[in-house]
């Protein structure tokens, strides 16, 4: 099932795509004669396997409560997060080869995952404009990402416990400014940018992704290919990284994990390629969609 976060008639709703139209998850909460959801965190808090199963089979029989896409503006699938989204860095091995040296640290090939965390106060959605900030940066950058969003809580899980701690997942992009990213040695600050964490348009249900999950993954800059990869080529899988996270940390359903990105970035390319206005960004990810940005 795929999970949207959506504007309708100045209203903030949560609902489901079903043929190319979206389902008010409320009124099939209501058919179940269930308390329904305020938001996308609170579903995900209140959801498990089961749910939404039936969830499913009864939005099979709710065509005629349907909403056109158009009539609707897609937001971010979790427009706050109710903690810093959790990014790992250098997490395919062409990546990290593109920018040895470029970046604020000395590691080549990471041999422990490299984690850091990314304001997203909100999350921007599809179609929306990333803001430049050009008074502080010239150096805006792009990443496509999977992400994974956390179904329950847990602390210590077992790699083989993994999927279980998954809802699903959905495509961020993991905008930097690379000036600031370097200047102040560690991340947080160049990639946390008010705009800087595009994501979905939707959450795709882990039901719908085969496990291991190996898709692929571009983004297209102005509809040229920059980055070309399958997450199968991750240096640390999805058990690894929610397993490793896991240790003495509890990870809470709802957050969000940011897997990495593959090689193409424009601080890879010489001279390199950043983001300038007018351009549009097109992240894909197989199984989930597209998401589109524009730099303002």
């Amino acid at each position: 099932m795929y999970f949207l976060t959506y504007l309708f008639n100045e209203e903030e709703k949560i609902g489901i795509l079903s043929k190319n139209k979206i389902i008010p998850l409320d009124t099939i909460y209501n058919k179940l004669n269930l308390n329904p959801p305020t938001d996308m965190l609170s579903f995900i808090k209140m959801s498990n396997d089961s749910l939404v199963e039936k969830i499913n089979n009864t939005a099979d029989s709710m065509v005629n409560n349907s909403i056109e896409l158009d009539q609707v503006k897609i937001l971010a699938p979790i427009p706050y997060p109710k903690n810093d989204v959790i990014c790992l860095g250098k997490n395919y091995i062409e990546h990290a080869k593109e920018v040895m040296g470029l970046t604020s640290d000395n590691l080549d090939i990471p041999t422990q995952p490299i984690y850091f965390s990314k304001r997203a106060n909100p999350a921007i959605g599809n179609n929306d404009i990333i803001m430049k900030h050009s008074s502080i940066t010239d150096s805006v950058d792009y990443e496509v990402e999977l992400a994974i969003i956390i179904g329950k809580d847990g602390i210590n899980i077992k790699k083989e416990e993994a999927q279980d701690y998954i809802f699903g997942y959905t495509i961020a992009n993991d905008i930097s400014a690379r000036n600031l990213q370097k200047k102040h040695i560690q991340w947080f600050k160049g990639k946390s940018l008010n705009t800087f964490c595009p994501m979905g348009p939707y959450i795709v249900h882990k039901s719908l992704i085969p496990f291991p999950v190996h898709l692929d993954i571009k983004c297209f800059i102005n509809g040229e290919l920059r980055q070309n990869s399958n997450t199968k080529n991750l240096i640390f899988d999805i058990p690894y990284i929610i397993s490793d996270l896991s240790k003495g940390m509890k990870l809470n359903a709802g957050d969000i994990i940011m897997t990495g990105t593959p090689s193409g970035v424009g601080l890879g390319f010489k001279p390199f390629k950043f983001l300038k206005s007018g351009d549009k960004i097109e992240c894909f990810i197989e199984g989930i969609g597209t998401l589109t940005n524009y730099i303002e």
